[in-house]
């Protein structure tokens, strides 16, 4: 043991100073080392006096890295000194050394800084299952009050910085990242997504030059209060993406022209304005079962019954049959319930039915539609329509027409990289519209100016959307880049975006559902920041 004391020494205590091997004991799961502090004397902690006067001494087991698959426990004698200073509050005081123990410390600091290393990787309950595999079993809740004792990094003001906002609670609660968008490293997290609190924010860092945001208000707003300085860059992706929402609602605006109005046969017409023109039920059981009284009372009646004869027979009282033999037509019978009743729908069926004709068979989507033009009632009665009236219609012939969405997409892509089929449904759909043939060109003007870094050209596009009467979707959009012209201008120009703010947002995604719920903001930004 004598020759492997050096060693030993060497290899687990070579980077700590004052600290002697004097045995090591070896069992089947334990490795227990016995060393003891060699330091002469040791600075108070409260009033940093040093002190060679010592009071006594005392053992500390704290737990080390495992050797070979087993638990290695440091049995450590540490001194007790005076404090020599008159004024301090402390008479006595522990010594710690450095690298090795720390204040009320049930392990080693390798040990932790591994612990700790895990937990940022891991989070709670993944970390548990890895340290089982490094022999060194915690719980959950120890990796998560690791974590959340560490200090905040110490970080540099940075000179372009990438704002964005994350959900901490979708539709509820939203929180802010900013990213150095040069070193790609997020810098803080914001509990909120307030103006005031990112302009304070950036106000206490007055060497940020660039900003990368998106084009929400309060972004733009906490932007120019707190660093009027920077310049502001709106995000290339943001604006795209706005521009598809925009083209979309022109394609869905113009979806008529999408397919042809088919031409129905003379003899369907002439057969379907009967039909159309009464307005009782038609196989309703009980609209069935009234037509069928009505024809047994009649030819009972006819056969030469008389009334309480056939009242009789049938198990129907007297005044029944005396109503049954006087409607002609059994029509006649279908009052109250049986009545066609105005109701808040009738306004709008006229639209539901040539919806229904274009293609588009969803109650929901249906509901939706009428409830933007006013419709005031639930979606119960536009499902109970369509379940009794539409269902059994017959829908025009032929192939079904494109979506608006699925013509946006063709819309939106280059069309170098547009497979043969959707460019031939593509030329399709813009020859019986001239509306898109214009959205089509005004967005590939756009693209090309996104892609190229010509935001000189922006006034004339805007000038030219606002142009178009047919697309207001697309008017408001060019309305809306006025109000933000110069940071629109610089994301179409300079090279600076948020992608990497988009990356660290998926990370802290990633992030929360690792931690299954326990992400608190306060737990959540360390790992942002120093994983």
């Amino acid at each position: 043991m004598n020759e492997v004391l050096p060693q030993l020494d060497e290899l687990l205590f070579s980077s700590v100073e004052g600290v002697l091997v004097e045995s090591v004991e070896l069992t089947d799961m334990v490795v227990r080392v016995e060393a003891r502090t060699t330091a002469g004397r040791a600075a108070c902690p409260e009033c940093g006096y040093w002190s060679g006067r010592i009071h006594g001494s005392y053992l500390r087991f704290p737990r080390d890295l495992p050797t070979a698959g087993k638990l290695v426990v440091v049995s450590l004698r540490v001194r007790r000194f005076v404090c020599a200073e008159d004024s301090c509050t402390r008479k006595t005081f522990a010594e710690q050394v450095p690298g090795l123990t720390r204040r009320f410390g049930r392990r080693t600091e390798r040990l932790r800084s591994t612990l700790v290393s895990v937990g940022l990787a891991l989070a709670g309950r993944a970390g548990a299952l890895m340290t089982d595999a490094f022999k060194v079993p915690v719980s959950r809740n120890t990796l998560l009050r690791l974590i959340a004792s560490l200090p905040d990094p110490v970080t540099t003001t940075p000179r372009v910085v990438g704002v964005d906002e994350y959900a901490q609670r979708k539709g509820r609660i939203y929180e802010t990242v900013l990213v150095d968008v040069e070193t790609r490293r997020p810098v803080d997290l914001l509990p909120d997504r307030e103006a005031d609190t990112l302009a304070a924010w950036l106000a206490e860092r007055s060497g940020i030059e660039i900003i990368c945001r998106d084009r929400a208000p309060f972004f733009a707003e906490g932007a120019t209060r707190g660093a009027p300085q920077a310049l502001q860059v709106a995000d290339r992706w943001h604006l795209w993406h706005n521009l598809g929402e925009a083209a979309e609602k022109c394609v869905y605006r113009h979806r008529g022209c999408l397919r042809p109005t088919p031409e129905q046969p003379e003899e369907l017409q002439e057969e379907a304005e009967p039909t159309a023109s009464s307005p009782w039920p038609t196989g309703h059981r009980f609209a069935e079962r009234t037509r069928a009284k009505h024809a047994t009372i009649h030819a009972l009646l006819v056969a030469g019954h008389s009334k309480r004869s056939v009242a009789r027979q049938l198990g129907m009282t007297l005044n029944t049959i005396l109503r049954f033999s006087r409607a002609t037509t059994p029509e006649e019978m279908f009052t109250g319930q049986w009545q066609s009743r105005a109701t808040r729908l009738d306004d709008y069926k006229p639209y539901i039915d040539q919806r229904w004709q274009e293609g588009c068979t969803n109650a929901w989507k249906l509901w939706e539609e009428i409830k933007e033009q006013g419709y005031p009632r639930g979606y119960a009665s536009v499902r109970d329509y369509v379940s009794r009236t539409l269902r059994g219609k017959p829908q025009p012939v032929g192939p079904r027409p494109p979506s608006a969405r699925a013509v946006t997409r063709w819309i939106l892509t280059h069309p170098d990289a547009l497979p043969e089929g959707d460019r031939l449904h593509l030329k399709a759909a813009l020859a019986n519209c001239p509306e898109l043939t214009a959205l089509a060109e005004h967005v590939r003007s756009f693209a090309h100016m996104l892609t190229h870094l010509q935001g000189d050209q922006l006034p004339e596009w805007i000038e030219a959307a606002s142009t178009s009467a047919e697309l207001p979707s697309l008017r408001h959009f060019a309305q809306h880049l006025l109000r933000d012209l110069d940071p629109v201008t610089a994301g179409l120009t300079l090279p600076w975006n948020s992608g990497v703010v988009e990356g660290h947002v998926n990370r802290i995604k990633m992030l929360k559902r690792q931690m299954f719920g326990r992400a608190g903001f306060e737990l959540l930004r360390k790992r942002v920041l120093l994983a």
